[in-house]
């Protein structure tokens, strides 16, 4: 089976997808887990490192702060609010785009991908999912086609994104942790830093 390198944010999405990707025999030799500025970074590395310790993979902290600083939005400026929409309501796109970093997956994965050919690794495990594809289109299966198509240009041993959660809405991803014996508490998907999630940024909402 091939090697990877996974993107590790500390949520439920990519513990879940590298998971999976353990499961199906893929030798995933290390993790990354990128500092972009955001206010829940904190958890988000502790979250991290717990889950690649129960994995025994090797984990690497990114400081790339410089993109935040390129667009301080909400998810960044500790003296801008998180939108909070109403429990039950529908999440959109205006809403979603107050945390919207720009270019931040593509960066992401050409990170990785530089990383994964140096080691001679083939695939990117990655954690995006259907219901936030909707609202952020760097997250949607397209955007893994349309980049898998750029690395097999820019990297010799054309290295592949794979997401197994990429066609599964939150509900099914919840599902999926529970078969799979996730420790819920070992991921943070809150938005915000504090010692416990929110319960009411839009990323809360959506874990449910």
């Amino acid at each position: 089976m091939p090697d990877a390198i996974a993107l590790l944010s500390g949520g439920l999405d990519s513990a879940v997808s590298l998971s999976i990707a353990l499961r199906k025999g893929i030798k995933v030799k290390e993790a990354v887990t990128f500092d972009y500025g955001q206010k829940a970074v904190r958890q988000e590395i502790r979250c991290a490192r717990r889950i690649c310790r129960k994995y025994h993979i090797r984990h690497q902290v990114f400081d790339i702060r410089w993109l935040g600083r390129l667009s301080p939005n909400a998810l960044i400026d500790r003296n801008k609010s998180l939108p909070s929409p109403r429990p039950g309501s529908a999440i959109t796109k205006e809403i979603s785009r107050q945390v919207w970093i720009p270019n931040r997956n593509a960066l992401f994965i050409n990170i990785a991908a530089a990383m994964a050919e140096a080691r001679g690794y083939q695939h990117i495990i990655t954690g995006f999912n259907l219901e936030e594809a909707r609202n952020f289109p760097d997250n949607s299966i397209d955007f893994i086609n349309a980049i898998n198509i750029t690395l097999r240009y820019s990297t010799l041993n054309k290295v592949k994104v794979v997401s197994f959660t990429g066609r599964m809405d939150k509900k099914a991803i919840m599902r999926r942790a529970r078969m799979l014996k996730i420790n819920l508490s070992d991921t943070w998907s809150c938005y915000q830093g504090g010692r416990k999630p929110c319960g009411r940024c839009e990323s809360c909402l959506r874990r449910g």
